[in-house]
């Protein structure tokens, strides 16, 4: 099984991906951990990224690409994977398709866990306010203004991904504001639809077998008169 789940910052995709590869028995596939991987195990493209990274500039698709089909070729991901944090663009979606298609393999899904922006800025403001107030050190993303920063930039580059996949037949929306339980069943439902109940087929009867039996029937009823008007007949 092979999928991709998509949904702004906050959405809760890192939770439903440790439920989906607990189930399942796949791998989350982040593109941060595989550089790191990379990059430590001192591979080709791993030096190469390294290389950019410690330039200060952004790892460009190709090198990234190259990363996760070095990932997805190892023993672990044949069963599947979950993608986390790529595709962020159509362009490397459609290089993922590639990818894909040159192993002969291809995505079981991508579904798309919608939320209220809204609600994810007033969620993210009250947990600041609750722990500022318990004297709580904050992380550095426990920031309104970043997270506005980083849907401003999902809605940019990622959210074109939907209308992508759409096209294709293969997304499939979930609400993600529901509690964590319900956002995993209706994920389940998703992956493991119920067969449809074969319908029932109804037995026809042929015009011409029922008139025939109509027409016996009316045959017997006549049969039966005249022989009553006959007896009836001799009796007078």
């Amino acid at each position: 099984m092979r999928l991709i789940l998509l949904g702004p910052p906050g959405a809760g995709k890192g939770t439903q991906a440790q439920r989906l590869i607990q189930k399942h028995g796949i791998v989350q596939l982040s593109t941060g951990d595989m550089l790191r991987a990379a990059v430590a195990a001192g591979t080709p493209v791993g030096l190469r990224a390294k290389s950019i990274m410690d330039r200060g500039e952004l790892v460009p698709d190709e090198v990234v690409v190259a990363i996760i089909a070095d990932r997805i070729d190892q023993g672990d991901a044949k069963r599947g994977f979950v993608l986390d944090g790529f595709p962020r663009t159509v362009p490397q979606a459609q290089a993922l398709d590639r990818l894909l298609a040159e192993r002969g393999l291809k995505l079981d899904g991508v579904i798309e866990l919608k939320v209220d922006e809204g609600i994810l800025l007033k969620r993210i403001e009250n947990r600041v306010a609750e722990m500022t107030a318990r004297g709580e050190k904050l992380r550095a993303d426990d920031n309104p203004e970043v997270l506005k920063g980083r849907l401003a930039a999902y809605r940019a580059q990622t959210a074109p991904l939907a209308g992508y996949y759409a096209s294709k037949g293969m997304l499939r929306s979930v609400d993600g504001m529901a509690p964590i339980e319900a956002v995993t069943s209706a994920i389940d439902r998703i992956l493991s639809p119920a067969k449809a109940k074969p319908a029932r087929r109804k037995t026809k009867v042929a015009k011409g077998r029922k008139s025939g039996r109509s027409g016996r029937t009316k045959n017997k009823a006549g049969q039966r008169k005249s022989r009553t008007r006959r007896r009836l007949t001799k009796v007078r």
